[in-house]
């Protein structure tokens, strides 16, 4: 259904949510299954149809990470965000993986006992069983990942099971893949939901901002078929993701006052943390060189179409953690994630990703125009203190003792030039890639938090009929890959929303 077809028919709905990504398709997937409640879901992005069979090669492929159905094409690599219905679950790793109790006790202290380890466990339980995850099949595995884990073991890692909290080890993650197929949320969630009367989802509908008068939002203009629409609702769920909410909040005149005024935006509520507080978790890649003999045997196991560049890692506290854990240390081999190699040769190397970041970036506009690109700045390493620094290169000497292990040196030899312990900080700085798992430019807060944007059931703070419910609501990052987390968050604010009536 068109926005056209909604303003024809002369009538608004229940909840509009905007934002059809992973967390949308969840919001509403489960606020549909009451009959009475009218849903509306806005993608920007397109929606290939209900039948996942006739979805684009690229997105099904679990064995790659598609870049056609993105944001901005050709721009820096902390910048990639997904444009199409499912979202993030359409163009990542088809990794879930779980963080440490840390983590939740960070979450509750701001949001509540909602968000402890106890009361998300059964809504992490959910998303599992909706997703389908699964475990790793022995036969994706390749000699590098087999040796990988041996090198684990032989560093004294323990296996460990990666889908919930612990601590130190090595394993594999869950994955949302069926038989090399990237099984999605919109599959997952929204293909059971899609014969729902009382569902609509508008895709390639562009949210631009929200009309908010005393303290209340009025109404949602999109942007569909070149043309300005209005979407109305009793109450509005933004879920456009860490970079993607704030930009909407600050186009609605949500944000910090100085700001807002400076893009000709009349400010309706000043929330300084609106897009402040942006964490991602950053890595460096070392490279190892493949003996003739790994290379064979990637050859033959892309020739089997079941090449999977990783599928194993190792869950490490750095020396300067003080809880839980926060690095992943990721080996790799097979196809190179950017550019390409001659045909029989393949990339491998080991990645040390810091997974409890204390540096804090930024998310500006640039324009009060919704196809400007937004400001995204990470701030990777900006820390005053150098604790990341630190922590990075703490995880960089356990890439380089793994690399070193009985298991993998007889499969790729060291990496050629500088050690990575003897880079200076800006070398380090300039090798740094990311994980693609942004949190916190929404962050739910107590009351008495001047940056809070949301408290721990999601309303933002002098709006009645507004929340967010996405990774950007997430006041820190988890110790873990962000998927399962911000589908158990969707799943618990789904909940929230059921309870309050909307």
């Amino acid at each position: 259904m068109t926005a056209v077809a909604l303003r024809e028919r002369g009538r608004g709905y229940d909840v509009v949510i905007l934002g059809g990504g992973v967390a949308g398709s969840v919001l509403a997937a489960r606020l549909s299954e009451d009959p009475a409640r009218t849903v509306c879901l806005v993608e920007a992005g397109p929606d290939h149809g209900a039948d996942w069979r006739s979805w684009p090669p690229k997105l099904l492929d679990a064995r790659a990470l598609p870049r056609d159905d993105v944001w901005e094409r050709r721009t820096e690599v902390h910048r990639i965000r997904a444009r199409v219905l499912g979202g993030s679950s359409c163009v990542n790793g088809c990794w879930h993986t779980w963080g440490s109790a840390a983590d939740h006790e960070q979450w509750a202290g701001a949001g509540g006992p909602r968000w402890s380890a106890a009361a998300m466990e059964p809504y992490r339980q959910k998303a599992v069983r909706q997703m389908r995850l699964r475990s790793v099949p022995e036969r994706e595995f390749n000699s590098f990942s087999r040796a990988a884990l041996a090198a684990a073991r032989e560093l004294g890692y323990p296996e460990v099971d990666m889908g919930t909290s612990g601590g130190p080890g090595c394993g594999t993650p869950l994955i949302n893949a069926l038989d090399g197929v990237r099984w999605n949320a919109a599959f997952a969630y929204l293909a059971p939901a899609r014969t729902r009367s009382n569902l609509t989802i508008l895709a390639d509908t562009l949210a631009d901002r929200l009309v908010v008068r005393d303290g209340r939002v009025r109404g949602a203009e999109v942007v569909v078929d070149g043309r300005r629409e209005t979407l109305t609702a009793d109450t509005y769920v933004i879920a456009c993701g860490a970079f993607g909410s704030p930009g909407l909040l600050l186009r609605s005149g949500l944000g910090p006052t100085a700001d807002l005024r400076r893009y000709g935006i009349q400010p309706e509520a000043d929330l300084p943390g609106v897009g402040a507080n942006l964490t991602d978790q950053p890595g460096v890649f070392v490279p190892l060189t493949p003996t003739p003999e790994l290379n064979a045997a990637l050859a033959a196991k892309e020739k089997a179409g079941e090449l999977y560049v990783s599928r194993m890692l190792v869950r490490a506290a750095s020396a300067v953690c003080s809880d839980g854990t926060d690095l992943h240390i990721l080996p790799s081999a097979g196809n190179p994630l950017f550019g390409s190699l001659p045909p029989g040769e393949y990339e491998a190397g080991i990645s040390a990703f810091l997974m409890k970041p204390a540096s804090r970036g930024t998310v500006r506009l640039r324009s009060a125009d919704p196809t400007t690109p937004l400001d995204i700045d990470p701030a990777f390493l900006s820390d005053p203190d150098g604790r990341d620094l630190a922590a990075l290169r703490s995880g960089l000497e356990i890439v380089e003792r793994m690399a070193a292990t009985a298991a993998l040196e007889p499969l790729a030899g060291p990496p050629s030039g500088r050690p990575s312990r003897d880079l200076t900080d800006d070398q380090l700085r300039a090798r740094l890639g990311t994980y693609w798992h942004p949190v916190g430019t929404c962050a739910m807060g107590r009351p008495g938090d001047p940056l809070a944007v949301v408290d721990g059931e999601a309303r933002v703070r002098g709006v009645s009929n507004l929340r967010v419910a996405d990774a950007s609501v997430l006041p820190t990052v988890p110790a873990a890959n962000t998927q399962l987390p911000v589908l158990a968050l969707a799943e618990l604010l789904a909940d929230v929303l059921k309870e309050a009536g909307a």
